[in-house]
């Protein structure tokens, strides 16, 4: 049975071009689902009308075309598209997308690509991939391929771009059947973890004690984006426990650094009772970017270049304590399968005795902070007297997930 590739976009300005993917895609045995997502009436008839993607967000096409508000249109079609694709997806109508456009035509349609699981095909031409794209693909696994010249007509460009995309999206989805996979007969528990470069001792010991104890070890680089993805995952329900070492995003977060994940990180393990080991690795830090962008009003604290493009501030207490608050908070949220250890020599690889960011006062309003604060019922408190990167510490934080994860299996 051939497989079908949503094709999603703007049919009233770019019919033209949108009918040439269309006909490429049919012509290598592929089905399309044409959906609609310009205001105006569609150059041919789309399968999916842009009446049924703005009423899936409960607007009426009717009155966004009188309105002439081209920002309310926008966002009535991107919210459309949100709910909507993943349900389509749902009930099989198709197992990829593809999507053409500029800044309009890309917030319009990414966010129901993001909206969708892990792992199916999502290709998105547009003229801004070449700029920050985090915005349009967030924590999810859309391909943003450059345009070149803009999704306007047909020339020697625009058509090679436009078939080299259609060749990406049908290659995926031809060659995925054509793989041996038989992951899902032999699969092992899952872990996620989270690393950065200065826990990357404690984190590659532990990965290796759970992968001799017959489990997988998927590591997430601590570096905004990267818990931002792993959270997401988590509430997604990838994993089967979480050993999440590295919490430093939540100094960016309070402090002001540029590493931060927002204000949910380290509650999906939580929310989806998802057994976890949490650490304060990295905490003794707070990053920036060059150090000439470092803010003025940090003129006068210890600072160490980790290289040209990074620049590492070593906390003060008042932040450990800030910190430590915050983290108490969310790990109080868990009602079960949690265990927080502490490492009572030092936080990081800097924060060990005879390194730069050595500080047993900043570290003892950190641990002083979490005691006080962290509820017993909830969380299971383990004080270690070695540094974070021991590998003592690094098996004994391995050791207690896979005990919470074989005791979450006992209880069902």
């Amino acid at each position: 049975m051939s497989k079908t590739i949503a094709l999603a976009g703007t049919f009233d300005s770019k019919g033209k071009e949108f009918l040439f993917v269309k006909d490429l895609i049919e012509s290598l045995g592929f089905q399309t689902l044409t959906i609609h997502t310009g205001v105006f009436e569609a150059a041919f008839q789309a399968d999916i009308s842009n009446a049924q993607v703005v009423e899936a967000a409960g607007y009426k096409i009717e009155k966004i075309v009188a309105d002439k508000d081209r920002a309310i249109a926008t966002e009535a079609l991107a919210k459309g598209m949100e709910f909507l694709l993943p349900k389509l997806y749902e009930e099989g109508k198709f197992d990829g997308v593809l999507s053409f456009g500029g800044t309009g035509g890309t917030s319009i349609v990414t966010p129901g690509m993001r909206a969708l699981p892990i792992g199916v095909p999502k290709v998105m031409v547009s003229t801004v991939a070449s700029g920050n794209t985090q915005p349009y693909i967030g924590t999810s696994d859309i391909i943003m391929m450059p345009s070149i010249v803009d999704v306007a007509g047909l020339n020697e460009i625009s058509t090679t771009i436009f078939s080299n995309a259609v060749f990406a999206i049908t290659g995926m989805l031809d060659f995925k059947d054509k793989t041996k996979n038989d992951q899902s007969e032999h699969r092992k528990p899952l872990i996620a973890a989270s690393m950065f470069g200065v826990t990357t001792p404690c984190i590659n010991h532990a990965k290796s004690y759970l992968e001799d104890r017959g489990y997988e070890v998927l590591i997430f680089h601590a570096t905004g984006i990267g818990g931002q993805t792993m959270e997401n995952l988590i509430l997604e329900g990838f994993f089967d426990g979480v050993l999440d070492i590295t919490t430093t995003e939540w100094v960016d977060e309070i402090v002001g650094g540029v590493l931060n994940a927002g204000p949910h990180r380290l509650e999906a393990a939580a929310t989806s009772r998802t057994p976890q080991v949490v650490s304060v690795g990295a905490l003794d830090m707070v990053n920036f970017g060059p150090y000439s962008s470092v803010p003025d009003e940090f003129y006068d604290r210890k600072f160490y270049k980790h290289n040209p493009t990074v620049t590492l501030m070593r906390t003060t207490p008042e932040e450990n304590r800030k910190v430590a608050e915050v983290i108490a908070t969310k790990l109080n949220q868990a009602q079960e399968s949690t265990a927080l250890l502490l490492p009572l020599k030092g936080v990081s690889g800097l924060d060990a005795e005879g390194q730069d960011f050595y500080g047993p006062e900043e570290d003892q309003v950190l641990f002083d902070t979490l005691r006080e604060n962290i509820n017993p019922n909830n969380v299971q408190l383990l004080e270690l007297d070695m540094n974070i990167n021991d590998p003592q510490f690094a098996e004994a934080a391995a050791e207690k997930l896979i005990q919470l994860i074989e005791q979450k299996k006992g209880e069902k």
